[in-house]
């Protein structure tokens, strides 16, 4: 389990070892580099998915894996699209180098139903079965509500990521985030 945040940031060339392409359905084309996942990622999200689909409900990973640059491109770009608060900008994406998607075990996720990421997707059948269930299968909702002065990001609905079958049930049950799962229980060590 790596922690990736404002403070426990990635250096630029900080890339997964190994990137696969899940085989799952993905809102993007063949090839894509969003499409990739580290190995772990990968496998836990395809069995996610097929017990959603078991399940009735049919989930769409957006947007996986993501270079240092093309973070800083959407950071930078959504600096000038949001007004400030307080002198900062709203926290709607991390920057470059705070970004799970660095690593390859985060991933953006909606439904056939519901393509928008929004907060709306928390209100849906999918978003509600994954905040739940989700934990099984090593995954845990990042950006929770009511956590945003933790996380430093705001309430993200759509927004998974892959700490593993041990510690995701252990956040899932407590209602803490993975800043604080790091802090009670993950020694703190460079990333660097």
């Amino acid at each position: 389990t790596i922690l990736v945040n404002r403070t426990h940031r990635l250096p630029r060339k900080a890339i997964p070892q190994t990137l696969v392409e899940p085989e799952i359905i993905f809102d993007a084309p063949v090839g894509d580099r969003k499409r990739l996942l580290a190995v772990s990622a990968a496998k836990g999200v395809e069995a996610l998915f097929a017990r959603g689909k078991e399940e009735g409900i049919y989930l769409c990973g957006v947007s996986g894996y993501r270079s240092y640059e093309r973070q800083e491109e959407l950071y930078q770009k959504k600096r000038r699209e949001q007004p400030k608060e307080n002198g900062d900008p709203v926290h709607w994406i991390a920057p470059p180098g705070a970004s799970e998607h660095q690593i390859g075990l985060a991933l953006d996720i909606v439904c056939n139903s519901y393509m928008s990421l929004d907060e709306g997707f928390g209100d849906t059948k999918a978003g509600k079965w994954l905040a739940a269930n989700s934990c099984r299968f090593g995954f845990i909702l990042r950006y929770p509500k009511g956590k945003e002065d933790i996380t430093g990001i705001e309430y993200e609905p759509w927004h998974f990521r892959y700490v593993g079958k041990t510690a995701a049930p252990v956040i899932m049950e407590q209602g803490i985030t993975l800043e604080e799962f790091w802090e009670e229980y993950v020694e703190d060590v460079s990333i660097d």
